[in-house]
């Protein structure tokens, strides 16, 4: 890809990192609510819960955020190609 082409793609990448991390969030909540029947998740720091529960947050928290800013990435570059004819990867 060109030079040209990749700076037009960092604004694209950067919408498309800061929706990941919106929708990977909301996602989140709404899945922990179901497994632990909870508001919210515990903290790292928080003394009141034990460690495999805070790791199993952590875990579940990092899964979901990897798939779906893959899946955010992958949308994005596949509608920067239809616009422009170039992969930004490539």
């Amino acid at each position: 890809m060109s030079g040209g082409a990749t700076l037009a793609y960092r604004p694209v990448g950067l919408v498309a990192g800061v929706a990941a991390g919106a929708i990977s969030g909301r996602l989140f909540t709404v899945v922990w609510k179901r497994i632990a029947g909870e508001d919210d998740a515990p903290g790292a720091l928080q003394s009141e819960y034990k460690t495999s529960h805070v790791l199993l947050a952590a875990a579940i928290q990092g899964a979901i955020f990897a798939v779906v800013k893959a899946g955010v990435d992958r949308f994005g570059a596949q509608a920067f190609t239809k616009l422009t004819g170039s992969w930004p990867g490539d």
